[in-house]
């Protein structure tokens, strides 16, 4: 296909990607999403933390040659990290190796802060992707910087993305995030608290099936099946997490 959202169809079912990840695609929308997040030909798109590269293997093909794909990933020069920040690029990098065609011109830049805490030179960027990583920056007490640093490397005019997992509103994010769930309105304030204006929001990748309370939290879902094969069928049934889909825009 010859627009993003055609490259975008294509590279979800592509020949580069794992039954296990193509099989996501139902609840990860990506077309819609990406769409709904304003992509277009002849941006920079980052993407942060991609960890094991679902969405990395369906934005790197799509803007192949058609903008630039930036992936801020762990930066292996910080010590006493978690065991995946060190694995899951090693891996990534080898997978970029063997697939040039889908790969060779994503560019890598390292993000652990706050040790390493830059995602490079202001205003460079048109857009930034987020894709369930919030509950881990508020856990790890790094939220508001973190949005700070989105808003710094955004051009005027830029988009933040965010998809994250949705606690109910009026529940306290501090508690919630633990179970990997955050509300609408702690990840509005995070971004507006940022100089970020938020714009709109969507309900692509809801799922009212969820509960936003299961006995370990957002990963008693699939795909991480946490509890194994304890009520499987129940968690299968409920699907992937609810989730929001929110669009902030840098100003001009």
């Amino acid at each position: 296909g010859h627009t993003l959202g055609e490259r975008v169809a294509k590279a979800m079912e592509g020949e580069h990607r794992s039954e296990k990840n193509i099989s996501r695609n139902q609840y990860r929308h990506p077309v819609e999403t990406l769409e709904f997040f304003g992509i277009e030909d002849g941006m920079t798109v980052m993407e942060i933390w991609p960890g094991g590269g679902w969405y990395t293997e369906v934005l790197a093909p799509a803007m192949r040659d058609h903008g630039k794909l930036v992936i801020a990933t762990w930066d292996p020069a910080v010590e006493g990290q978690a065991k995946y920040r060190y694995s899951l690029p090693e891996k990534m990098k080898e997978t970029f190796a063997k697939n040039p065609d889908v790969y060779d011109q994503v560019e890598t830049v390292y993000y652990s802060p706050p040790e390493s805490a830059s995602l490079g030179e202001a205003e460079s960027v048109d857009m930034v992707l987020t894709f369930r990583n919030t509950h881990g920056w508020v856990n790890a007490g790094q939220a508001k910087n973190i949005y700070k640093e989105f808003a710094r490397v955004l051009k005027p005019g830029g988009v933040l993305g965010v998809v994250q997992h949705r606690a109910d509103a009026g529940t306290d994010t501090h508690v919630t995030a633990k179970d990997g769930y955050v509300s609408e309105e702690w990840v509005k304030s995070f971004a507006t608290n940022a100089g970020l204006v938020f714009e709109e929001s969507s309900e692509v990748n809801a799922n009212p099936k969820d509960s936003h309370d299961h006995p370990k939290g957002v990963w008693t879902l699939p795909p991480s099946l946490r509890l194994g094969d304890e009520d499987k069928d129940k968690y299968l049934a409920i699907g992937e997490s609810d989730r929001m889909t929110l669009r902030f825009r840098k100003p001009n």
